[in-house]
C-alpha cells in the first residue's frame, strides 16, 4: 500500500509539472503575441525579434530592421502592459484562492473585505481634488493603496471578538464598510470640480492597464512572490481549513494564526493590485473556481495554476478593451465581468446538475 502510494503521488507530481509547464510555455507566448496587438500593431516576428534582441547573448546575432517607432511601441508601450496583466491578473487569481480558503467559501473573491472600496474612496480624493498631489508621480497608487489598508484594518478591528477572528463578522464587516466607502465615493464624485477628472476617476475605478510603467511592476511582483511562496509553504493548512476550524486545530493547524497571516496576505496582495490598476473584477473568484474544476482542491495545485490562468486571462482581456472600439480602449474590469459573468454562471449551474 505505501508503494502503491508514493507512485500515485509521484504519476500525481508529474500530471502537475506538465500542466505548470505548458502554462509557462502559454504565458510566455501570450507576453510575445499580445505585445504586438493594439491600435497599431505590430507584426509578431518584428515584436518577438525587438524583444529576444534585449536578451543577453542573443541580442547580438539579430539584425535590428525595425523602426524606432515599432521599438518604442513595443518596449516602451505594451511590454510594461503585458508584464503588468500578468502579475495583476496573477495576483487576483491568488488573492481569490486565499479568500475562498479563509471564510470556507468557493464564491468568495478578493474585494469581499472592502478592499476596493477603500481604495477607490481615496484614489477618488486625490484625482479630483489633489489631496496627494504632495505624494508625487505615483500619488494615485500610493492614496489607493492607503485606502485599502486603513479599510482592511477597520474591517479587522471589528470582526475581533474576544481576542478571535469571527468568519461572519469577518464578511459582514467588510460588506458594511464597503458600502460605507462607497457613499463616501459618491459624494466625492458629486463634488467633482470638472468632467474630466470625473471621466478618468471613473475609468481607473472600472480597472485598467492603461497606465502601466516599468516603475509599476516592481512592488506588485516582489509582494506576489513573496505571498506565493508563504501560501505554499502552507498548502496544507489551507486545506485543513475547508475542513472546518475545529478539525483543522485537532490535526495540528494553528487556526487563529493562519487566519490572521491569510487575511495580510489577502489585504496585501488586493491593495497592491487595486493600487496599480483599479478593479478588475471576477478574475479572483472565476479563476480559482474553474482550477478547481480542472485539477481538484488540493492547494499545492490550485495556487500555482491559478496565478498562471490569471495572468494569460487578464493579459488576453486587456488586448480585447484596446481593440474592440480602437483607437479609444474600454476599462479592463468592465470586460472581465461581462465575458466573467455568464461563464461564471454556466459553470455554477453545471456544477448543481452535477451534485443532483
Amino acid at each position: 500500500m505505501p508503494e502503491k502510494r508514493k507512485i500515485r503521488n509521484e504519476a500525481g507530481e508529474l500530471k502537475l509539472g506538465f500542466v505548470i509547464l505548458i502554462l509557462i510555455i502559454a504565458a510566455a507566448a501570450t507576453l510575445f503575441v499580445a505585445t504586438g496587438f493594439g491600435p497599431v500593431s505590430v507584426a509578431p516576428g518584428t515584436t518577438a525579434r525587438i524583444l529576444l534582441s534585449r536578451l543577453p547573448g542573443i541580442g547580438n546575432h539579430i539584425v535590428p530592421d525595425w523602426t524606432p517607432v515599432s521599438e518604442n511601441i513595443v518596449l516602451v508601450l505594451r511590454l510594461p502592459r503585458v508584464c503588468l496583466g500578468l502579475v495583476v491578473g496573477a495576483s487576483l487569481a491568488v488573492c481569490g484562492v486565499t479568500m475562498q480558503a479563509l471564510v470556507r467559501n468557493n464564491l468568495a473573491d478578493p474585494f469581499i473585505l472592502g478592499v476596493s472600496s477603500g481604495a477607490a474612496a481615496f484614489a477618488t480624493l486625490g484625482m479630483l481634488f489633489g489631496v496627494f498631489a504632495f505624494l508625487g508621480t505615483y500619488s494615485l497608487s500610493i492614496s489607493a493603496f492607503i485606502g485599502a489598508a486603513i479599510t482592511i484594518i477597520v474591517v479587522y478591528i471589528l470582526s475581533r471578538i474576544r481576542g478571535r477572528i469571527n468568519i461572519t463578522h469577518l464578511l459582514l464587516s467588510g460588506v458594511a464598510v464597503s458600502m460605507i466607502m462607497d457613499g463616501v465615493t459618491s459624494i466625492i464624485k458629486l463634488g467633482a470640480p470638472n468632467a474630466l477628472g470625473l471621466h478618468n476617476a471613473e475609468f481607473w475605478m472600472s480597472g485598467s492597464l492603461a497606465s502601466a510603467k516599468w516603475a509599476y511592476l516592481k512592488l506588485p511582483l516582489i509582494v506576489l512572490i513573496l505571498c506565493m511562496i508563504f501560501l505554499m509553504l502552507n498548502h496544507r493548512g489551507l486545506n485543513l481549513l475547508l475542513l472546518g476550524e475545529e478539525s483543522a486545530g485537532s490535526l495540528g493547524v494553528n487556526v487563529r494564526r493562519l487566519q490572521k497571516e491569510l487575511i495580510l496576505v489577502a489585504s496585501l496582495i488586493a491593495g497592491v493590485t487595486i493600487a496599480v490598476s483599479g478593479t478588475i473584477g471576477f478574475v479572483g473568484l472565476m479563476v480559482p473556481h474553474f482550477t478547481r474544476l480542472l485539477v481538484g482542491g488540493d492547494h499545492k495545485k490550485v495556487l500555482p495554476i491559478s496565478a498562471l490562468l490569471g495572468g494569460i486571462l487578464v493579459v488576453w482581456v486587456d488586448v480585447v478593451a484596446r481593440l474592440i472600439i480602437a483607437p479609444e480602449e474600454l476599462p479592463v474590469g468592465i470586460l472581465t465581468a461581462i465575458i466573467g459573468g455568464p461563464i461564471f454562471i454556466i459553470l455554477l449551474k453545471r456544477s448543481n446538475k452535477e451534485k443532483r
